[in-house]
């Protein structure tokens, strides 16, 4: 018990307020962490639990939902504070309560507003993770070299370092030295990104309004985003019809949707292995025969 007494005691001394848990247990859905749901007189709050050497990753997370929650756009679970106790490194935030109802329209105009907040550069203040694999945000004027060397270069690389080499690593580099060719007409924003926007990690409260969680974020091109809501499928024609109303989609997103969610698919490869190299490979003989 002197685990949860020191997590208890964290999260007094952080909001002020004698908590008198009186409840845990486990929530599933994630893969990476442990997940906790802690109740007492004064409401509930969600906990994450990792190895004590994943605290700067959650420190990372904290951070990317603070950067979301001050766009005043959409709601994210408010992170209370990070910590360790013995080997175990600890998040703790909000706990909203999810629904089986998310309205997908207001989805779509949220996610267009927070996409609207904007900074003059690309990556982000502090480099963070995307799933469990760290995920480089330096600062850069240029989005393609930003994403060819920051995204999905790095990707190769760790995926040449598992031993996926031979064609995976000849198609993408022919994709990094061909894929600028997407940009000729196209010149995007930095904006505010969530970084991880699958269907496991957007849901509605309640009352079905939406909430966005586990967020990879950093600044760029807003397409990304709206790629990666249509890599596994979940969102809806609604959501995208509400989205491209608040601001217009570019008709080249199009071809380069593949571009931005091979970096997905490489990191699958890297944390997973198994098909996704097949997928990667064929995604990058995809993008290749248009860039022809």
């Amino acid at each position: 018990m002197s685990f949860w007494n020191d997590i208890d005691q964290a999260i007094r001394d952080a909001s002020g307020v004698d908590i008198n848990i009186s409840d845990r247990h486990t929530v599933g859905g994630g893969c990476i962490n442990e997940s906790w749901q802690l109740t007492g007189e004064s409401g509930s709050w969600f906990v994450k639990l990792n190895r004590a050497s994943k605290l700067d990753m959650f420190e990372a997370e904290a951070r990317g939902l603070e950067e979301m929650h001050r766009s005043n756009t959409i709601r994210v679970p408010q992170p209370l504070l990070c910590g360790t106790t013995g080997n175990t490194a600890y998040l703790v935030m909000e706990y909203i309560p999810l629904g089986s109802n998310l309205d997908r329209l207001l989805l779509g105009q949220q996610l267009a507003a927070m996409h609207r907040v904007t900074r003059p550069s690309f990556g982000w203040d502090i480099d963070n993770t995307i799933g469990s694999t760290p995920q480089h945000n330096a600062n850069s004027d240029d989005w393609i070299d930003f994403f060819a060397h920051q995204r999905l270069g790095y990707q190769l690389e760790l995926a040449r370092g598992k031993g996926h080499r031979g064609r995976l690593q000849k198609l993408g580099g022919q994709v990094i030295e061909r894929f600028p060719a997407l940009f000729e007409n196209y010149e995007p924003q930095a904006s505010l990104l969530h970084g991880d926007l699958w269907g496991g990690n957007c849901a509605g409260d309640a009352d079905g309004r939406p909430v966005l969680y586990d967020p990879a974020t950093y600044y760029g091109d807003r397409e990304t985003d709206l790629a990666m809501t249509e890599l596994f499928g979940g969102f809806g024609h609604e959501f995208f019809a509400a989205y491209d109303a608040a601001w217009p989609v570019d008709p080249g997103y199009r071809q380069r949707k593949t571009l931005y969610n091979l970096y997905h698919i490489l990191n699958h490869l890297n944390l997973f292995g198994g098909h996704y190299g097949m997928q990667a490979e064929r995604m990058m003989e995809d993008l290749l025969s248009d860039l022809r």
